[in-house]
């Protein structure tokens, strides 16, 4: 579905459905160009009389726009974040207009490297242009225009959303009243670019990746996407949470692969969760959004992030994670400091928790005060 501007803005629907819009052609920061881009998104919530109350929220790397919801044949979970958006909840769409869009090189409507190019007929795939978190900023500020959005009065996102959400301030200044980046920093270090290689090459060793053009072999590269995953899956958790989750008990669901000696519990939960994305999820999709993510800088363009973070009008706050070692709470602490000396009015809280870098999807009583937007506009 294609909306004319403000679709969906002056009345929200009685249950929120997936919608795309065509923000036309866009020429990647880092070369190339793509023909009608189309985002996918949906709404909660009304956009009030002077269009300043919008929340954006970024989704996570694997993540879809689908943000709120109960669960429902399409979204067996319901909602990524519905704990937090919500009547009542911390971001409150009886208050705000409430947008979450799928990001551009994704796989959930959003135009990535499995969509066509109309020149060829063909799926991108690896064709695709690189895409960064600027030009995914970029694209979602089309579309918000188009939405006739005139403000956000809050993004925030965790992870890759955290770093969208960080850019988002640094891009567009007089957008946006507050930013809040969730377990990002300005770069991710390098444990994390290193646990990125892994997972690329995972995908890439695997004969049916073909260089990407895999679309019409009816073949797709699902072991090298499981691995990919499971490699992730380490990162966003921590030890401790893990000895208290798993410990060294043996699995208790049946195996997925062959055994060899039996199976651990941990063992059990990566086979699966490995096995879950790869019935969602587009493996060249993985590829570019991971690449995004470890290419992120927040001082590219300028002679240094203080010069970056000097651009910030917006409330910023980082939130940390104690247990976090893919963005170390001691790292998004120091981004927040930053950005303080660089002038931008910039706090840092800390969520402290066993559950790692995961923790912006499971601890919700924790995130809550964070989270929460300023008191609305009337």
């Amino acid at each position: 579905m294609t909306l004319d501007p403000r679709a969906g803005a002056s009345q929200a629907p009685a249950r929120p459905e997936i919608l795309t819009h065509r923000i036309g052609d866009f020429e990647p920061e880092l070369g190339g160009s793509l023909t009608e881009v189309v985002l996918a998104y949906e709404t909660w919530g009304e956009l009030n009389a002077t269009a300043d109350n919008a929340v954006l929220v970024e989704h996570a790397l694997t993540g879809d726009s689908h943000a709120s919801g109960a669960p429902s044949p399409e979204h067996r979970r319901g909602g990524w974040w519905e704990p937090v958006i919500g009547p009542g909840k911390a971001i409150d769409p009886d208050k705000y207009f409430v947008i979450c869009s799928n990001v551009l090189g994704g796989c959930s409507g959003s135009t990535g490297p499995a969509s066509v190019d109309p020149e060829t007929g063909r799926p991108y795939g690896m064709r695709f242009p690189v895409v960064t978190i600027r030009d995914m900023v970029r694209a979602q500020k089309r579309l918000l225009d188009d939405l006739g959005v005139t403000k956000l009065a809050l993004v925030i996102g965790g992870s890759i959303g955290g770093q969208q959400a960080l850019e988002w301030a640094v891009e567009f200044p007089d957008f946006v009243d507050r930013a809040v980046p969730v377990a990002a920093t300005g770069a991710l270090g390098p444990q994390g670019l290193g646990m990125s290689e892994i997972g690329r090459r995972a995908i890439m060793a695997d004969p049916n990746w073909q260089d990407g053009d895999y679309y019409d072999t009816g073949k797709r590269p699902d072991d090298g996407l499981e691995i990919a995953r499971m490699a992730g899956m380490m990162t966003y958790q921590s030890a401790a949470g893990q000895w208290e989750r798993f410990g060294r008990r043996p699995a208790s669901r049946s195996p997925i692969h062959r055994e060899q000696g039996g199976r651990f519990e941990i063992e059990s939960y990566l086979q699966y969760q490995g096995r879950d994305l790869t019935s969602r999820f587009d493996a060249n999709s993985y590829l570019y959004l991971l690449r995004a993510m470890d290419l992120y800088d927040v001082s590219n363009g300028y002679k240094s992030d203080e010069e970056a973070y000097s651009q910030v009008k917006a409330d910023l706050h980082f939130v940390g994670i104690t247990s976090d070692w893919l963005f170390p709470a001691a790292e998004v602490k120091e981004s927040a400091k930053r950005a303080a000396q660089a002038g931008a009015n910039a706090t840092y809280s800390e969520i402290d928790t066993k559950s790692g870098h995961d923790a912006f999807l499971k601890d919700w009583a924790e995130l809550k005060e964070a989270i929460k937007p300023p008191p609305n506009r009337t």
